[in-house]
């Protein structure tokens, strides 16, 4: 028996939070770099608390940021604009993380560039084809 699509899913369906996009983030502060993976319905909160697990700061000494905006607890990362388009495994979205100090007031946001790596050696540069020197006479 078949049936018509309003009468197979329920008027407002959607979908479980089992099907929510998967965003990658690498969460920077001074030379630190944590990478996350989570879902777009992920509370800002969540991820401090993932945050904590690695970092054994609470999420009340927490501060993220996108670019140079404070994000809210409550919000999730679709909310934040962090989607499996903009936050993809290969080009991770960042967010900023600050602390709060001994004096109640949280430091400023301040992200180390990256290093860049070393040079490759000689023997793992790629050679040009026409100056192989295995070629067959």
């Amino acid at each position: 028996m078949k049936c018509r699509p309003s009468e197979c899913y329920p008027p407002y369906w959607e979908p479980s939070s089992e099907m929510a996009m998967e965003v990658f983030l690498m969460v920077r502060r001074s030379k630190t770099s944590v990478f996350l993976d989570c879902k777009e319905s992920t509370t800002v909160m969540d991820v401090k608390k993932m945050i904590e697990g690695i970092l054994k700061r609470p999420p009340e000494e927490q501060r993220l940021f996108k670019g140079d905006q404070v994000l809210d607890d409550n919000k999730t990362l679709g909310d934040c604009g962090f989607t499996n388009q903009t936050a993809k495994a290969q080009t991770p979205a960042i967010l900023g993380l600050s602390f709060r100090q001994d004096d109640g007031e949280f430091e400023s946001l301040c992200i180390d560039a990256l290093s860049s790596p070393p040079e490759l050696p000689d023997v793992m540069k790629q050679q040009d084809p026409g100056t192989s020197n295995s070629e067959g006479s």
